[in-house]
């Protein structure tokens, strides 16, 4: 790297190397130019270490017991005995190395990259300094770009009495070694709802605090419906209109105290409390006036196609506003590492970012995939709609299926294109179902196509054929 007397001159760099930071800082590495990684934690972000994979490791557990206490009436007779240590080591041993990112980071050295271990701040508009764990500094200066992919972290409710609790947030959560006897989850969003059942499909009593009416708010108020029922099937306490007014830790664990609507009182105690009540943006550690970057301090700053918040300056994944999803953030680093490499190395562009067909999974039992708008958007948003609805249990599939087979899958139709904006794809393998109807949402396949296509039979997918029947 050629340095002046105080600033090292590069071709880019990426601040946060989260899954889009990674996916934007290596194949610009591999690419031939001169990048700095810059990450404060460990390389691959939430993910990895503390989000998608341990949390779906755990849940695949549970799932394994639920699926075996499934067998009476359907295979006759089994003994289910639940040992959540065997998911904890395989977390530990094959998920996050133990909390240790020495493979990703070599990973992106191995391409030529440098990676900085510090928390980055911009000094310009293509200027980073580096504050570094051992109290220095270090300032970079980008001849092409810099990458912001600052993430979230958890948002914890601005309650003095959690101070100098031992409460979890998903990070404890899943670094957990056994599962609780009793658990307090205070949250009805995916990360809390995806918990509240792993957990207690290995035993824990689990009891669920929303803030609203109902679990899964941004879901359709039927998936919300039957992910309550199920969670009350398996013993699952859901209080909702809640909220928590008083935690308190001692030795025997968690006293919590929990205030209704309409003002009741609800002592609860456990030995674990889980706070999960959504996730904050970290871009004010970034200092985007340092580059003349106006920010409100709450939402995403508005980004140009290209994910450009100033020229040669990108910003993508959790904070970009698009979509808190990994997916979503390697897409968007898939478009910029395109569109710096279209303007520096004559590559081909590879377009702007599209957000109108992004798809989210709820990985609970049943599973919950949805695409693009709900209902509730739909007619906020004006459009004349068109609606169609099909229980999964009712198709072919689901009734072989038996055992586990709620679920449901609901269409949204914009009558003035005849094509599709929103699906919700709920029920076993809900997640892998909405693939079609990812496509057809992102694809703007007229319904009319969609109607003429061939679905196997007895499929799962095969009830998308019914839900588009139903449209009215």
């Amino acid at each position: 790297m050629a340095t002046t007397e105080k600033t090292a001159v590069v071709d880019v760099v990426v601040v946060g190397m989260g899954p889009g930071g990674e996916s934007v800082a290596g194949e610009l590495a591999a690419a031939g130019l001169k990048v700095v990684g810059v990450e404060s934690g460990l390389v691959g972000g939430e993910c990895p270490y503390y989000g998608c994979v341990p949390s779906k490791m755990m849940i695949r557990a549970g799932n394994a017991v639920a699926e075996g206490l499934r067998i009476p009436g359907l295979a006759g007779q089994a003994q289910i005995t639940a040992d959540f240590s065997v998911v904890a080591k395989r977390i530990r041993a094959e998920a996050t190395d133990d909390w240790d990112d020495a493979v990703a980071a070599k990973r992106f050295t191995d391409k030529g990259g440098h990676l900085i271990r510090g928390t980055g701040r911009l000094a310009g508009p293509r200027e980073v300094t580096v504050s570094m764990p051992d109290g220095g500094e270090r300032t970079f200066r980008a001849r092409l770009a810099v990458v912001l992919n600052p993430g979230t972290n958890p948002a914890l409710p601005s309650d003095p009495s959690l101070s100098g609790t031992p409460f979890w947030t998903n990070r404890e959560a899943v670094q957990a070694t056994e599962a609780p006897a009793s658990l307090v989850v205070w949250g009805a969003g995916p990360i809390a709802v995806e918990l509240a059942q792993a957990f207690a499909r290995f035993g824990s009593k689990v009891t669920v605090v929303a803030r609203g009416p109902g679990l899964l708010s941004r879901e359709e108020p039927q998936a919300a419906k039957l992910l309550a029922e199920v969670f009350h099937s398996e013993g699952i306490k859901i209080l909702n209109n809640t909220n928590i007014t008083a935690v308190r830790h001692s030795a025997g664990g968690f006293r919590i105290e929990a205030t209704d609507s309409a003002g009741k009182v609800k002592r609860l105690r456990a030995e674990k409390f889980l706070v999960a009540t959504g996730r904050t943006m970290a871009l004010a550690p970034l200092n985007l006036s340092g580059a003349g970057i106006e920010w409100d301090g709450k939402t995403a700053p508005s980004v140009d196609p290209h994910l450009q918040l100033a020229e040669g300056l990108y910003l993508i994944g959790d904070a970009a506003g698009a979509g808190a999803f990994t997916h979503m953030s390697m897409y968007q680093g898939n478009i910029v590492s395109g569109h710096i490499l279209a303007k520096h190395a004559k590559q081909a562009d590879r377009g702007s970012a599209e957000s109108h067909a992004v798809p989210r999974v709820t990985f609970t039992d049943p599973e919950i995939g949805a695409v693009g708008l709900s209902e509730k958007q739909a007619r906020e948003a004006g459009l004349s709609i068109r609606v169609g609805l099909t229980e999964v249990s009712a198709s072919t599939r689901g009734w072989i299926h038996k055992s586990g087979n709620q679920g449901f899958i609901k269409v949204i139709e914009d009558t003035q294109t005849g094509v599709l904006v929103g699906a919700t794809s709920m029920g076993p393998h809900g997640g892998e179902v909405l693939s079609a109807l990812v496509l057809a949402v992102h694809a703007r396949i007229p319904v009319a196509t969609l109607k003429t296509m061939i679905y196997a039979y007895p499929t799962f997918h095969r009830a998308i054929a019914q839900a588009l029947a139903d449209l009215k």
